[in-house]
């Protein structure tokens, strides 16, 4: 199916195009309805591209496909190839599973990559240019999908993603401010100019023919024609020219893996969501079993008391999760005992509704390691109910900096999430734990929480968000703000949003939102308050059934987000 073809599908879907947050009503302001499917993604393009694919009889697992691949072509920020993500799943008849594709570190990998002589953590090592790199899971991970659940041939997911490379899409505004400030050191790491190294402004095409010469040697070859061959070499070579470790065996060895994802009840609600190497599933099951004893919707939305009882909820699993949280297939994880309601009673004993608890008081004493916000989530629901949750991520924004102009994507900087000297602070005063430490083979921890709710025993929920930390709170936010005040879904995404991560103790709310006398009360029982100019804590991407069994897409209005339904 040709570009245009799609778009002529989806001029037959209704399309939300999100505005500035402060224009959207915070009451009963509704996002897409649709009798049918939907598709929500960080770009029209990649969620009409999904849309089609459902149009033409695909299901939820082929419209992740081409959804995940238009993104690598026209989000290039965090949309990727040469990266990796999670996946959970929720099949209509209620079986569930979730996909971990990833990144690992190469085999020639070590806690100490990033030391010098003297011990001292080399910090632009693990973030900028090859060193920076993990082995990419991206299409390892669709390719696993398409095995196990695809029903149409790759050429009709894969193909409309060539064709928009090679006639290119239409820079938004905070697109071209992106590319503009990235430029000068995509430039500096890659050595030199490409499409991402230009000026741009509103309105210009941006065309990516090396992106779709990959794309179409992919569907000729299948992830061999990744993972094996020139592609591979070519990969291996560039990332080493650019000092990085990553050799054809790395990329050869490669496996996304299937994996449970972590289910808890929460009053009338299952929450599913992503098991380790994942953190986003245990402490997002942590906080909501620790907040059911309390009455949150009588406290009133927003309140100081609810906000309160929520960071503390947020304090304790933070902490939990930097100490016992890594790579489930390289430490022991006690998922059961963390996950237990009476260790997490325990866990809220020491709180008290008069005063902020200290984090200098909590146990279990290793700060989270630097994990960057720059990631995307898209949700999609097909016709027959099967649903899914994905998140994905380069980790920094245009990930390592590093361009195959070649190839035609960006590799990742996932190396940067694990922990580079336990126990010693890095540049953001931040220290990560030994769970995390590096390792040959090893998947670093992520705070990525592609989730899915069931109320009642039936489908409720698609959701996630990129964020970094802040990705877990902010699922969290949105299930409160359904679930206790009855929100529909875009109300409940436009609400704004606060984040606490255990250390530094401080409560980040976005600026100027928030009721000031709640602010002022929490001020006064001990909290350290944090507003600033354009803070940004999450960007969801969400799909819910309504109570008259339709479905309702929220797109963020903080980015270019957009659902399209039918």
């Amino acid at each position: 199916m040709t570009l245009k073809n799609l778009f002529l599908f989806a001029s037959l879907f209704v399309v939300w195009r999100c505005g500035d947050i402060s224009q959207q009503k915070l009451n009963n302001t509704q996002g897409v309805i649709s009798d049918s499917a939907m598709v929500v993604s960080a770009r029209a393009e990649a969620s009409a591209i999904g849309a089609g694919i459902l149009k033409n009889g695909g299901n939820v697992f082929d419209a992740m496909i081409g959804t995940e691949l238009a993104l690598a072509v026209c989000y290039p920020y965090a949309g990727n190839i040469g990266g990796g993500g999670f996946m959970v799943y929720r099949m209509a008849d209620g079986s569930l599973g979730s996909l971990d594709f990833r990144e690992r570190a190469p085999a020639s990998a070590h806690k100490d990559l990033y030391l010098d002589d003297l011990g001292n953590y080399q910090q632009d090592l693990s973030k900028t240019g090859g060193l920076a790199v993990g082995v990419p899971g991206t299409i390892a991970g669709l390719f696993a999908v398409h095995e196990k659940f695809g029903t149409l041939p790759l050429d009709m997911l894969i193909q409309p993603v060539i064709d928009l490379a090679n006639k290119g899409y239409a820079v938004t505004e905070r697109q071209a401010e992106r590319i503009n400030k990235y430029g000068p050191i995509i430039a500096e790491t890659s050595g030199k100019a490409s499409i991402y190294t230009q000026r741009y402004q509103a309105g210009d095409t941006i065309k990516n023919p090396a992106l779709a010469r990959t794309l179409s040697t992919i569907l000729q070859d299948g992830a061999d024609g990744f993972y094996r061959g020139p592609i591979a070499q070519r990969m291996a070579q560039f990332i080493q020219e650019h000092g990085g470790i990553i050799q054809t065996s790395d990329l050869a060895d490669y496996a996304a893996k299937w994996r449970d994802p972590v289910v808890t009840q929460y009053q009338n609600l299952n929450v599913i969501s992503m098991g380790p190497p994942s953190s986003g599933g245990i402490c997002l099951s942590q906080m909501l079993t620790m907040l059911e004893p309390f009455d949150l919707k009588t406290m009133g939305h927003h309140s100081a008391d609810y906000i309160q009882h929520i960071v503390e909820a947020e304090r304790r699993a933070y902490a939990d999760r930097s100490f016992y949280l890594g790579d489930p297939d390289y430490v022991p994880v006690p998922s059961s005992q963390l996950l237990a309601r009476d260790y997490l009673k325990q866990r809220m004993a020491n709180f008290t509704p008069e005063k902020a608890t200290l984090s200098a008081d909590m146990g279990y004493g290793h700060l989270l390691p630097y994990e960057s916000s720059e990631t995307t989530h898209y949700s999609i629901v097909d016709q027959k109910g099967n649903a899914i949750a994905v998140t994905t991520t380069l980790n920094g924004g245009y990930g390592s900096k590093l361009f195959d102009p070649e190839l035609g994507f960006f590799y990742n900087n996932e190396m940067d999430d694990f922990s580079a000297k336990p126990g010693t602070p890095n540049m953001f005063g931040l220290v990560g734990g030994q769970a995390n430490a590096i390792a040959p083979g090893k998947r670093m921890l992520s705070s990525m929480t592609p989730t899915i709710v069931e109320r009642d025993g039936a489908f409720w929920m698609s959701l996630g968000t990129p964020g970094g930390s802040t990705i877990i709170t902010t699922v969290l936010q949105i299930i409160l703000n359904t679930q206790e005040f009855d929100m529909t879904l875009q109300s409940a995404i436009n609400a704004p949003r606060f984040h606490h991560q255990w250390l530094p103790d401080m409560v980040q709310f976005e600026p100027f939102k928030f009721d000031s006398l709640a602010l002022k009360q929490l001020q006064e029982k001990g909290y350290l308050i944090h507003q600033k100019e354009n803070t940004i804590i999450g960007k969801v991407d969400a799909v819910m059934r309504t109570a008259d069994g339709r479905l309702e897409g929220g797109a963020d209005p903080r980015g270019d987000d957009a659902a399209i339904g039918f």
